[in-house]
């Protein structure tokens, strides 16, 4: 990330519980540790848990005028649902990492967009914890785009997490690297 333009716009969607807004604010922490200009803008559907949840982070080098993203350069979506409102959203030469486990059919998009179907409760279930799904797509995300590393957002995890859930940060810590492997397969 040496470009002085940089900029990056991430939606992470999901529903309540799958720890969404905990993903964005990894990201938004792991960019403001690198002295980058960060905005984090979480929205909750009126459920919360098992309702929709998505944050908007957007990462730049320079200031950022408005934390609202129309438009993504990369979506995570952990659902069905997520992917059906969110992947219209994503610009061309953009990034969709999905769940697929939760997401059975590739969707129809431009195609120069890059797809990345990652089994990620699939792989949390492997590390014994499936709430750590959220993790495994952020790894991957980190593996594909490349702008942080799985280090980077492990050793942001303690920041961003309550210290009720500090006990999680060893299979999260793996949770994020699994992500960042298999997209590298």
């Amino acid at each position: 990330m040496t470009s002085n333009n940089f900029r990056e716009k991430v939606i992470v969607a999901g529903f309540g519980g799958q720890g969404i807004m905990l993903a964005g604010k990894l990201l938004a922490q792991m960019a403001m540790k690198a002295g980058k200009e960060v905005t984090y803008m979480p929205a909750y559907g009126a459920e919360v848990r098992g309702g929709t949840a998505n944050c908007a982070v957007i990462i730049a080098d320079e200031p950022i005028a408005s934390p609202l993203v129309g438009s993504c350069d990369s979506l995570i979506a952990i659902n069905k649902a997520s992917l059906t409102k969110f992947a219209p959203r994503i610009k061309p030469n953009g990034l969709l990492i999905m769940n697929s486990s939760l997401i059975d059919r590739q969707p129809v998009l431009d195609e120069t967009i890059n797809i990345v179907a990652v089994p990620a409760s699939e792989l949390a279930v492997e590390l014994g914890n499936l709430k750590a799904a959220n993790m495994v797509a952020v790894g991957a995300y980190l593996g594909k785009k490349g702008i942080f590393g799985p280090v980077d957002a492990a050793n942001c995890l303690a920041d961003v997490l309550a210290k009720r859930y500090h006990k999680t940060l060893p299979v999260n810590t793996e949770a994020l690297r699994r992500g960042a492997e298999f997209v590298r397969k």
